[in-house]
C-alpha cells in the first residue's frame, strides 16, 4: 500500500486516540475529512477502481461497528474513525486494524475491571446485556450504555491507534 496514505491514517489514529485518551470524545472535524481524502487519494491513484477500495474498507468498518452504536456500546466517533481509516486503508487492512483494537480495548476493559476490582459487577451487567438483547433486540440498555456517567467507557480510538501503529510495524517486516 502506498507509504503516503499509510502516514495519513496513522496520524489520523494517533491524533483521534490522543484526543480520546484525554475527552473521550473523537470529533468530526477530523474523521469526515480524513473519510473524503481516503476517497480522493484513492481515486487519484487508481480511478474508479480506487473509490470502489476505498470504499470497502469504510464499509467494513462501518458495518461491522454499526450494531454497536445502535446499542450504545460504541460512540458515533469511534464509528467514523473507524470508517474514515477504512477509507484510508482499504478492506484488508482495515479488518487488520479494527480486529487488533477490539483485542487492545478488551484487554485495556480487563485491565480496568481488574485494578477497580468489579469483575463481579462486570460479569453481571454482560449476563444482563445478553438478557437484554435476545429479550429486546437492537436497543440500547437502559442503564449499561455510554449515556450512563457512571458507566465504565474505554477511549476505542486510542485502542485503534495503537493498532494502526502495530498494523504499519507489521507490514514493513
Amino acid at each position: 500500500m502506498n507509504e503516503g496514505l499509510w502516514l495519513l491514517a496513522l496520524a489520523l489514529a494517533v491524533w483521534a486516540g490522543w484526543t480520546d485518551w484525554r475527552s473521550r470524545r473523537i470529533p468530526n472535524w477530523l474523521t469526515v475529512p480524513a473519510f473524503f481524502v481516503g476517497l480522493g487519494a484513492h481515486w487519484m491513484a487508481a480511478g474508479g477502481a480506487g473509490i470502489l477500495f476505498s470504499l470497502k474498507g469504510a464499509a467494513i468498518a462501518l458495518a461491522l461497528l454499526f450494531p454497536f452504536v445502535l446499542l450504545r456500546a460504541l460512540g458515533a466517533g469511534d464509528w467514523k474513525l473507524m470508517g474514515a481509516l477504512g477509507a484510508l486503508l482499504g478492506a484488508k487492512v482495515t479488518f487488520l486494524v479494527l480486529f487488533g483494537t477490539v483485542l487492545i480495548t478488551g484487554l485495556m476493559g480487563v485491565v480496568q475491571i481488574t485494578r477497580l476490582r468489579k469483575w463481579r459487577e462486570a460479569l453481571a451487567n454482560m449476563w444482563e446485556l445478553v438478557l437484554v438483547f435476545f429479550s429486546f433486540g437492537w436497543k440500547a440498555h437502559p442503564k449499561i450504555n455510554l449515556d450512563n456517567p457512571g458507566a465504565l467507557s474505554l477511549p476505542f480510538g486510542t485502542a485503534a491507534a495503537f493498532s494502526t501503529l502495530v498494523c504499519y510495524g507489521l507490514a514493513r517486516l
